[in-house]
């Protein structure tokens, strides 16, 4: 069985359509004001920041840090996972 993971927040679903159904905590426009955005890359043993080239062990764990070379400006928005 495919596990399918929210790309703003990490979080994992059983299903696409379980995943587009429920409110993001982490999505962009605020918490809870969009549904979680599926992560199209494949599921790997560590997972990279697009922006700052960090490592991570998880998209759960990227998404919870705040990001330094973000293109809202240091600090201003959280880590987002590179395919």
């Amino acid at each position: 069985m495919a596990n399918y993971y929210c790309k703003n927040c990490g979080e994992k679903f059983s299903s696409v359509s379980a995943l587009t159904i429920n409110k993001c905590i982490k999505h962009p426009a605020g918490p809870g004001k969009g549904p979680h955005e599926l992560y199209e890359g494949s599921e790997k043993s560590q997972y990279t920041c697009k922006y700052c080239g960090q490592k991570f062990p998880s998209i759960r764990a990227m998404t919870i840090n705040r990001c330094i070379r973000h293109p809202d400006g240091p600090g201003k928005g959280n880590h987002s996972p590179a395919l």
